[in-house]
């Protein structure tokens, strides 16, 4: 390989040059890995949840902020949003295949980082991290 040559893209997407900030699909990886995205397209792996219950489950979430990035998300195609006629309207969200497709990764990359990680603490004071997740540091130079 010859550095400092970028490779093509190979592929459906070669219409897209994901690295042009105008790109349409760079918008879409924005919402995913935005900092609530990955958290609602988890929650949503395997039911499909109300609002109410999307807002408790996601701990430190806003509503303004869930709103946000479901709006995106929906525009975006990867969740649907069903509302139902009732006083006061009950919203349901559910992933789409599209958002099925991404969330699969996301699954299997949020499992991996479980599975390495260190036994769940008993709750309590907060304290340091163990050392398993802390940063590591330089070596001490001679």
């Amino acid at each position: 390989m010859v550095e400092g040559v970028q490779q093509g893209q190979a592929g459906p997407a070669k219409g897209y040059d994901v690295f042009h900030t105008d790109c349409p699909a760079r918008d879409v990886v924005d919402h995913v890995t935005s900092r609530w995205g990955v958290w609602v397209l988890i929650s949503l792996r395997s039911n499909d949840l109300r609002f109410y219950e999307l807002r408790d489950g996601i701990r430190g979430i806003s509503e303004k902020m869930l709103s946000q990035t479901l709006r995106a998300l929906v525009q975006d195609g990867l969740v649907w949003r069903e509302v139902e006629p009732t006083t006061p309207p009950q919203v349901t969200y559910g992933l789409t295949e599209f958002g099925r497709d991404i969330g699969e990764p996301l699954t299997e990359l949020f499992d991996r980082i479980t599975r390495r990680l260190p036994p769940a603490p008993t709750p309590g004071p907060a304290g340091p991290l163990p050392q398993a997740v802390r940063r590591p540091t330089a070596a001490p130079k001679p």
